[in-house]
């Protein structure tokens, strides 16, 4: 099986297909192989994709904190669990486009939106689409994040402008139904549908750290790699310590090895998806980030707050990028 999977994605093959037919024990093979065989091959299709020296950087505001019906056992957000998160209301387009600028003068040529709803009303949505246009109009890409959506909320959202649509799968087909309950990974894989249909592009990724298995964490990205179209954008987080949630019963931070391995992984079975280190960055030391980059990540959220967590400061993340010779709008 390596060596199918070896032939399969020869290094430098632009003939290579971008697949949607991955078989579990493929993807684990693959995940498996030598740390430097996985670099190298993970290396060289980053390369025949992507500027292999460059890093975007995104900004991501909550405009609406806590209060959301789901019961997923890692959010701060959920009102199902006591994490000491006040829940606000929807906040004015002006202060959104404030802070979208200052995001963009600060490096950000991405800004993502994101509300604690389990699925936005039609109300709210108005406001929504007023700001994406607002921040679109900055000469930024824009993304939102607002739960579920049915087909004409996503026309709504394209055209108001909207770039990209973030949805998570989270985890693993079969870890899945251990964290959330009361939202299925069928709904979610609906309005990824939805998203696609109305023309916008998908940011998808998942959570890892969460107790589940490596072979979950292989799993997702079968899921994600097996959808009709790869996301274009596929955010990888490291589930962040939060009070009064049940994955703290079950949480382990991630192998740093395991991680880069998930990156490289991810960036062959999905050569053409920008690859995300988005939440739990402040856990990574300079040298694991400067290993993801290497095995394809070539995306990161700026700031010192992503939603409710802690991000690593921007002069880090700039003095890190300097030092590799990385190419980011940060310095």
């Amino acid at each position: 099986m390596v060596a199918a999977v070896r032939h399969q994605q020869k290094a430098g093959d632009r003939s290579a297909p971008v697949r949607s037919d991955w078989g579990r024990a493929e993807a684990e093979a693959l995940y498996g192989l030598s740390f430097s065989d996985l670099m190298h091959q993970a290396q060289s299709i980053h390369r025949e994709n992507f500027d292999p020296n460059h890093v975007e950087a995104a900004s991501l505001l909550s405009i609406k904190t806590g209060g959301c019906p789901e019961d997923c056992g890692y959010c701060s957000q959920s009102a199902h669990y006591d994490t000491g998160l006040k829940a606000t209301r929807l906040i004015q387009a002006d202060a959104v486009v404030a802070t979208a600028r200052r995001a963009k003068d600060a490096g950000a040529t991405r800004f993502c939106m994101a509300a604690a709803w389990r699925s936005p009303k039609d109300r709210d949505l108005d406001q929504v689409c007023e700001m994406v246009s607002a921040v679109k109009g900055l000469g930024m890409e824009t993304c939102v994040t607002l739960g579920m959506l049915t087909p004409t909320q996503a026309a709504r959202l394209a055209g108001a402008g909207l770039d990209f649509y973030n949805h998570n799968v989270d985890t693993s087909p079969e870890f899945y139904s251990k964290i959330v309950t009361t939202r299925t990974l069928q709904d979610r894989i609906d309005t990824l549908a939805h998203v696609r249909e109305a023309g916008i592009k998908v940011c998808c990724g998942g959570i890892i750290g969460m107790g589940e298995r490596a072979e979950d964490r292989v799993g997702m990205l079968v899921l994600l790699a097996n959808l009709p179209s790869h996301p274009e954008s596929v955010p990888i987080n490291l589930w962040n310590e939060v009070s009064g949630v049940p994955v703290n019963d079950t949480a382990e931070r991630p192998d740093p090895i395991a991680l880069v391995r998930l990156v490289a992984t991810a960036r062959i079975m999905m050569p053409k998806s920008v690859i995300r280190l988005s939440a739990g960055r402040q856990y990574m030391t300079d040298e694991l980030h400067a290993l993801c980059f290497l095995a394809g990540a070539n995306s990161i959220f700026i700031g010192d707050v992503l939603l409710t967590t802690k991000n690593p400061q921007r002069d880090r993340d700039a003095n890190l990028l300097l030092r590799l010779g990385v190419k980011s709008n940060l310095a």
